[in-house]
Order: C-alpha cells, then sequence, then structure tokens
C-alpha cells in the first residue's frame, strides 16, 4: 500500500475509534442468577461475528454449566502474587491493556483487589480499561450497589464490604437484569447448581429464604427501570414528544365479556403502567326506560368493577358507537382500544357497513392500536 494511503487508513482508524469503551453490566438479584453464564453466551456469540473478544476475569464457582462455556474462549492469563504467604491470582489488568481486544469479560465487578495490585477495586480496573477504548461486559449483583447498601444489609443481615459507586451504573451503556422467580433460584440452588453440597443447607437458612430473595429482585428490578428512565431523560432529545400509552377498553350493554375485557385491560395498562378508561356508548335504544332491570345491574357492576381496577368510565350518549369511539380517542389521546370480538353478518360483509370496518376505515390514519380480546 502506497505511503499515503497507509497515512489515510491510519487515520480513518484512529477517528472511527471511540473515545471510550462500551460499558454493559449484567445485574442479578444474588449469586446463581445467571450472569456469568449470559455473558459467557455472548462472548461466543460475538467471536462467531468475528468480534475479538477476551476473558479478562471470570469466576465460575466450580459450576460445570459455566466452566463448560469457557471452552473455545481465549482467556488472559491471571497475574500470580504472593499475599501473607499464599499464592494468588488476580485479573492482569496491564496485559489486557496491551492486548487491547475489541470487548472484554470482566466478573464480579466488586471484587477488592490484592493489596499491591495498581487499583484497590476491580471497577476501578474496568475504568481504566474503558478509557484505554476497550469495551467491556461486566456483572455485580444489587446487594454490592452503594446507595443499597443499608437497605440490602436490613433485608440479609449480612455485611456487604465489596461495593460498586452508583456512578458505575450511570456509565454503562446498557444495564441488563437477569431475573429468576424466587422459586427458580431455591431449585438451582438444591440441584447443587450455585454452591457444592455442603454449602447449601447453610445458604437456604440465611441468603436464600424466599422473602429475601423477592426484596432483592424487587431492588434489582427497579434499580434497572430506574436506569431505562434515567437514559431516556439523558438521551432522548427534549423536543421529541414521547408516546404515552393510554388504553380504552369499550365494553357495551349485554356484553358478555365486558368483564374480560375489563381485567385484561387493566393488565396491559399496569404492564405499560400507563392510564386507562371504559367507554360505554348509550344508544338511544338503551335509555334508562328502556333498558331492562337485569341489563342496568349487569353495566353497573362492570363500571363497579372498572373503577375498583383504576379506571376511569366514559359514558358517551350516541347511537353512532364508531362516531363516540373516535371521539374519546381523540380528546383522549388514546393509543390503544380493547375491545371484544366483532360479530360479523351476512349483509353487513356484502355492503361493509358493519361496526368494526367503519372503525377499522376511520383509525388508519390514525395511530391507534385495536386489540380484540376473546
Amino acid at each position: 500500500m502506497p505511503e499515503k494511503d497507509q497515512t489515510t487508513h491510519n487515520f480513518l482508524n484512529l477517528i472511527r475509534q471511540p473515545n471510550r469503551g462500551k460499558f454493559k453490566i449484567y445485574i442479578g438479584m444474588s449469586a446463581g442468577v445467571g450472569k456469568t453464564y449470559r455473558m459467557l453466551q455472548e462472548a461466543h456469540a460475538l467471536l462467531k461475528s468475528g468480534i475479538e473478544v477476551k476473558i479478562g476475569y471470570v469466576e465460575t464457582h466450580r459450576r460445570a454449566e459455566t466452566e463448560a462455556l469457557l471452552q473455545g474462549l481465549p482467556i488472559v492469563p491471571r497475574r500470580k502474587l504472593f499475599y501473607k504467604g499464599k499464592e494468588l491470582e488476580e485479573m492482569d489488568l496491564q496485559a489486557i491493556l496491551n492486548l487491547h481486544p475489541e470487548v472484554v469479560i470482566v466478573d464480579e465487578l466488586a471484587h477488592s483487589n490484592i493489596e499491591g495490585s495498581k487499583n484497590p477495586k476491580r471497577w476501578q480496573d474496568v475504568v481504566d480499561i474503558l478509557n484505554a477504548g476497550i469495551n467491556v461486559i461486566s456483572a455485580v449483583n444489587i446487594q454490592h450497589l452503594e446507595s443499597l447498601n443499608e437497605d440490602v444489609e436490613k433485608i440479609t443481615t449480612i455485611s456487604i464490604t465489596e461495593r460498586i459507586p452508583d456512578s458505575m451504573l450511570l456509565m454503562a451503556d446498557e444495564v441488563v437484569n437477569i431475573d429468576l422467580t424466587a422459586e427458580e433460584l431455591v431449585t438451582r440452588l438444591r440441584e447443587g447448581k450455585i454452591y457444592e453440597k455442603a454449602k447449601i443447607e447453610t445458604a437456604l437458612g440465611n441468603f436464600f429464604q424466599s422473602d429475601k430473595i423477592l426484596q432483592l429482585r424487587e431492588l434489582a428490578l427497579k434499580e434497572v427501570a430506574n436506569q431505562v428512565t434515567r437514559k431516556v431523560e439523558t438521551e432522548v432529545p427534549k423536543n421529541i414528544k414521547l408516546r404515552k400509552e393510554v388504553f380504552l377498553a369499550c365494553i357495551s350493554t349485554n356484553d358478555k365479556s365486558a368483564k374480560n375485557i375489563i381485567r385484561k385491560t387493566a393488565r396491559l395498562a399496569a404492564y405499560y403502567r400507563s392510564t386507562w378508561m371504559v367507554l360505554y356508548v348509550q344508544r338511544s335504544v338503551e335509555s334508562v326506560d328502556r333498558i331492562k332491570l337485569d341489563a342496568q345491574r349487569h353495566l353497573i357492576n362492570n363500571f363497579k368493577l372498572a373503577t375498583e381496577l383504576g379506571a376511569e368510565v366514559i359514558r358517551e350518549k350516541n347511537d353512532d358507537r364508531v362516531e363516540a369511539m373516535i371521539a374519546v380517542c381523540t380528546r383522549f389521546e388514546v393509543t390503544t382500544i380493547c375491545m371484544g370480538k366483532p360479530h360479523f353478518n351476512f349483509f353487513a360483509r356484502l355492503t361493509g357497513n358493519s361496526f368494526f370496518n367503519r372503525l377499522m376505515k376511520h383509525i388508519s390514519e390514525k395511530d391507534i392500536d385495536v386489540v380484540i380480546l376473546s
């Protein structure tokens, strides 16, 4: 390659290289949820994609499934040093910096380094690696987060000495929660997939109790949710208005599936943490003096259920249900309509004048989804 072309090539490589490496953290409620396993799976996937990956430090805790995943992955040899008369191993920070791989896997982010190391804590090693322009994938348990230290100690009654500052999560480009139910985690423990048999009963009597696991799980889920919120606030331009989900459950007087529609819409709204409403369009044939008493009771009970589940009940008088629904959707900026299965008849199919066809025609140009509930 001519000298000029080589110089251009080098400059292109230079300007394409990020100033700081990307940082991904796998976080979990406790040991044994599968953070290291997931990191190694990702390392294999990256390797197959042609990305240069190195294992900077991984602690398998002699778990057979995890150790099996180490096969075929390039490992940076650990640094050996003597401390208090014993030979110990530590992650070789300098070797990683010298090799400068595209991605390095660094387990146990809260680990305290052996005295005499460059940095007291492994998270500080990770900062050095990131500052060198190397991408890092790491893992940590929720109990090691500094701001949650007192909360975790109250839950577990165990003093957590190895901690990371909250700034490490703020520094992360991506935080992934590895989640298991309390039952699944205890099952893994009993099967010997977390600790060796001699430690199982002690763990079950201390840290691995369902109530403690559930509280730690809640902390982990909340922290990851907060991380997403922070990223939205800092990274999404202020002039961009994010779409807020608003659900509208549509029921009628004699709709036998009304309770089911209300309950399922409530669950959808809870999942998206969104507001929701229940709409009943009263036609002239359904006025108080014309509707049967049992139908009135049925309707009132549905309104009561909707209110108890947190919905706002909207009653509209209109002989044209589609017109009323579109008006409500526009007024409240509804994003999703939830309704029961539409009933088609032969004449409506021929004329294309069915309620459902008309509704689809009206919302075709609007950013509104329709969910058909059984």
